[in-house]
């Protein structure tokens, strides 16, 4: 068996789910900012994003699914997935977004699993609190070390795809580590370089 775990926003999607969310109350560029220091490294993780889902406070469960729901895929998300299945790999989305986007996306496009954050809510409106397993920068290190310990799966079998710095902590635990249209601080660390919005490319790369 092989793994391959891909970043959600901005990587198998097209786009960041909290800025769509922020765009349906007017808090598009406020939101946009902080999220490119996070991705950046610039600050830390938790703390930017519990600072921005604060601020979607009051915002209606309903109308988040309905965006999270019509999500655009990334250019050569499903191909890539199916392709990447066919090899043998199972296929794993790990964002330090929201449930409620990945989990409708990964049955879309052919997921094996999604794992993400949960926005809290009280009577069908969102309280401006999150939790969740994808919350820190460590998060998603953490995550794969132990699938890979369940499904027996080693470092030379995996292949981690991302685009900022909550990234990071997954390539120490992947031989194939993917920067894909990204910030600096994960191109830096990466074997396999993608600067073109087409995750296809990933598939001539590995020598698909």
């Amino acid at each position: 068996m092989k793994l391959a775990v891909f970043d959600f926003d901005s990587t198998l999607m097209d786009g960041e789910t909290i800025e769509f969310l922020a765009e349906k109350i007017g808090i598009k560029k406020q939101i946009k900012e902080i999220t490119e220091k996070a991705m950046k490294g610039e600050i830390d993780f938790f703390e930017s994003l519990q600072y921005r889902v604060s601020l979607l406070k009051g915002l209606e469960v309903q109308t988040v699914n309905e965006i999270c729901e019509n999500l655009p895929e990334m250019n050569g998300a499903k191909e890539t997935i199916a392709e990447l299945k066919k090899m043998g790999y199972k296929v794993i989305c790990f964002s330090g977004g929201f449930r409620n986007a990945t989990e409708p996306f990964a049955r879309r496009i052919g997921l094996d699993a999604d794992f993400a954050n949960i926005l809290h809510t009280k009577n069908n409106i969102l309280t401006g609190l999150v939790g969740g397993e994808m919350m820190f920068n460590c998060s998603k290190g953490d995550m794969l070390k132990r699938l890979q310990n369940i499904l027996g799966v080693k470092a030379q079998d995996t292949l981690v795809v991302g685009d900022g710095a909550n990234d990071l902590s997954m390539f120490r635990y992947a031989s194939k580590k993917v920067a894909f249209c990204a910030k600096s601080i994960l191109k830096a660390k990466a074997n396999i370089v993608i600067d073109n919005k087409d995750l296809s490319l990933i598939l001539e790369k590995i020598g698909v």
